[in-house]
């Protein structure tokens, strides 16, 4: 029995076990993962996003929210090193720096959050030290006019000044979405002042092939366009045979 003049132990305040961070999915990395053989991807940089949407018939493109936050002319090609992050969040942003290899494409699914910046001029800076080839971000970024003077493309949702917090959880080369788009590590990012499409890995020669096969005919069209030499009558055709009704 307890005597009135003895210390009474508080109890323990423990900690909620849903608050903790669990080893497995949504907190993970995978470093070693297929990348596409590096003359495919190079081959994707004589074209413009537009050619490469329409040959994947308009699927593959992401959402033009997600824009160019750099000068037009810095153009992103490579294959994506995926992040994912809590929103607000960058833990994983910074560990994709040692993850990522040189001339990959950082893409980061921060769930489109309108909240936290997660990159800026800090990291851009040391991306462009390990040689990374430009970064995705379905969110937002800061420190624009540092993130200018790296000259590393950056496309993004938008710009705050609220920083970023380092906790995690997080995910870096799984599977994500960014902009719309699943994108797997290894796919193929291109983005210009258009906007950014995704190849996937598994069909890239293919896509490449095809662009390559359907380029010519472009040219001519285009060049007889320019001269005046067109007709609509394919327009019509497709309104009759939709049976739409003319006054």
């Amino acid at each position: 029995m307890t005597s009135a003049t003895s210390p009474v132990t508080p109890p323990l305040i423990k900690k909620p076990k849903t608050a903790e961070m669990n080893p497995g999915p949504g907190f993970r990395i995978r470093g070693n993962s297929a990348r596409p053989v590096p003359n495919v991807v190079a081959g994707f940089g004589e074209f413009p996003t537009p050619d490469i949407s329409d040959i994947m018939n308009r699927l593959y493109t992401m959402t033009p929210a997600i824009r160019h936050m750099t000068p037009p002319d810095l153009k992103i090609l490579g294959p994506a090193c995926t992040v994912r992050v809590f929103p607000g969040d960058n833990l994983m942003v910074h560990k994709a720096l040692d993850v990522a290899r040189p001339g990959e494409i950082i893409v980061i699914d921060a769930g489109a959050s309108p909240m936290n910046a997660v990159l800026g001029d800090l990291i851009t800076t040391k991306a462009r030290h390990r040689g990374i080839g430009g970064f995705v971000v379905d969110g937002l970024i800061r420190d624009l006019e540092g993130i200018l003077e790296v000259g590393l493309p950056v496309f993004a949702r938008g710009v705050t000044p609220i920083g970023p917090l380092h906790r995690g959880p997080g995910e870096i080369n799984y599977p994500i979405q960014c902009g719309g788009i699943v994108v797997h590590p290894g796919d193929i990012v291109v983005g210009d002042a258009n906007g950014v499409s995704i190849v996937p890995q598994e069909v890239a020669a293919d896509v490449l092939m095809q662009l390559h096969s359907r380029r010519q005919g472009e040219r001519e069209y285009l060049a007889a366009v320019q001269r005046g030499e067109f007709s609509n009558e394919w327009v019509d055709r497709l309104l009759t045979e939709a049976k739409c009704k003319t006054a």
